[in-house]
């Protein structure tokens, strides 16, 4: 992994860069996924949850995140996080 700082010097120092695992996907399954409706997201994630628990999720470190996410798929989260009695944020 290469440094994107620029004016750095030409030394590079192996052990102050950082190695982080990326997920590649296809592009098929990008295009499968680009077509979900919020619904279908949903019961993912739904599905996700039955099958790593919730105590994998709640147990991990936290992160503040800003994302972009379509009103339709926020507006998802919120109606269903309401009728739980839930959180919306902790259902993204």
């Amino acid at each position: 992994m290469t440094s994107n700082a620029k004016g750095a010097g030409s030394s590079k120092n192996p052990e102050s860069e950082k190695t982080r695992v990326v997920q590649e996907f296809s592009p098929e399954y990008l295009a499968r996924c680009q077509k979900m409706s919020p619904e279908e997201i949903l019961s993912f994630l739904d599905q996700f949850r039955r099958i790593h628990g919730n105590s994998v999720i709640q147990k991990s470190k936290s992160k503040l995140i800003s994302m972009k996410v379509p009103e339709d798929l926020l507006q998802a989260f919120k109606t269903k996080a309401e009728l739980e009695g839930m959180r919306y944020q902790s259902q993204i």
